[in-house]
């Protein structure tokens, strides 16, 4: 690993990249190898790789009794997990949703004829606004889906209540949140369902995976029809279904990641730490902040960038990328604008300026073990120099 440097030998100034190779935001995490060897050798052994195995029934078993819920359902992934949930709940017409999101969150909507409405957020804490899901309510308007962004809990009572107010169906998406609370309550048990998100880029991983957890009997036993393909007994489909099954090898993965996490989110927390005291003191940066009694999982260092800060954040983003620390700009420019939806709804951004200045002001930083404190401190150059105009 290379010396931490000084300002004056940053890439921005023309000298070589700090590092060799390139640092991504959500590097993969991996428990311990050997379990997971040990599991994979017994799953090859059995020869049992799919179709509902012991490793994902475990893994289910293990979820639900993490996050205090009656019901995990696994799936092959956070998206299919998404579009599983929303035809379970009978979700048609219009479904609002946060432009302020990750695209699977529309496109899982949109893939299955409904149409996504994009209410605007709340600047202070990135997620939905209610007042904004108000304004967007419609007649064909069915459900409402919430995002915990950053692992920072929606306004769960608030949307509840205009759920129930207007007789709409209310689910999240909480794939940034797994293992976070809400007043000391798992994520997990908000709305009629939730959706986890197990992709190598989160914190809690299982090579790739996602589940529906819930509390609604009725519910878990519809989505556990429709990830195989509707078959409820051998040559007994009763329902209609897709192929959504999770897997063993990814059980496996799951399984040991679970045991690691604490470790996990242990790093995320130093690393946070460590770019806040190199971060806080510069005007115009803030690092968006987390609370213990929600138990955060640190899965994300958000830095927004304010008006007091003399250069735009496409030069932070290029500064950086010049040392090959590979900041994102998650989620610009809002799934409003990308297509189809910048297409279909050429307007929308007129009913979310919040959204917008968000778009245009976000960092998101490479953290867990990717964020050695060379690259941290080379973080911290980069921002201070650019601060100085």
């Amino acid at each position: 690993m290379k010396q931490i440097r000084t300002v004056a030998d940053l890439a921005i100034n023309g000298a070589p990249p700090a590092f060799d190779q390139p640092l991504h935001v959500g590097r993969p995490n991996i428990g311990d190898q050997e379990r997971f060897l040990t599991l994979a050798k017994g799953m090859l052994e059995r020869r049992w790789l799919t179709n509902n195995g012991p490793l994902v029934q475990e893994f289910e078993s293990r979820i639900a009794a993490h996050l205090g819920v009656k019901h995990c359902v696994a799936m092959c992934n956070g998206t299919i997990a998404l579009e599983i949930a929303i035809r379970a709940l009978g979700l048609e017409g219009e479904v609002i949703v946060p432009s302020w999101t990750f695209i699977a969150t529309a496109h899982a909507l949109y893939w299955q004829g409904i149409t996504p409405v994009f209410a605007d957020i709340d600047p202070a804490t990135h997620n939905l606004d209610p007042d904004a899901v108000r304004a967007m309510i419609t007649p064909r308007t069915t459900g409402i889906i919430g995002v915990h962004l950053w692992g920072r809990p929606a306004p769960v009572e608030a949307l509840q209540a205009i759920a129930d107010e207007h007789g709409l169906q209310l689910m999240f998406d909480a794939a940034h949140a797994f293992g976070c609370s809400k007043g000391g309550q798992k994520i997990g048990s908000f709305g009629r369902c939730e959706v986890l998100s197990f992709h190598a880029t989160k914190v809690f991983n299982a090579f790739e995976g996602g589940a529906v957890v819930t509390n609604d009997d009725d519910l878990a036993e519809a989505m556990r029809l429709m990830r195989n393909f509707g078959f409820a007994g051998y040559d007994d489909v009763i329902h209609p279904g897709t192929n959504g099954k999770m897997p063993e090898i990814n059980a496996a993965m799951g399984l040991v990641n679970l045991e690691a996490l604490p470790d996990f989110i242990g790093v995320n927390r130093g690393r946070y730490a460590a770019y806040w005291d190199v971060l806080a003191d510069i005007e115009g940066v803030a690092i968006i902040e987390y609370y213990d009694q929600d138990s955060p999982n640190y899965q994300y260092v958000v830095v927004e960038l304010s008006k007091d800060y003399p250069v735009g954040r496409e030069r932070v983003v290029a500064s950086l990328h010049a040392e090959n620390i590979l900041a994102r700009k998650y989620f610009w420019p809002g799934c409003h604008g990308m297509r189809p939806y910048r297409d279909l709804y050429p307007h929308a951004r007129l009913l979310l300026p919040n959204t917008k200045s968000l778009g245009e002001s976000i960092v998101v930083l490479p953290t867990g073990n990717a964020a050695s404190d060379a690259v941290i401190a080379t973080v911290g150059d980069v921002f201070n120099m650019l601060g100085k105009g």
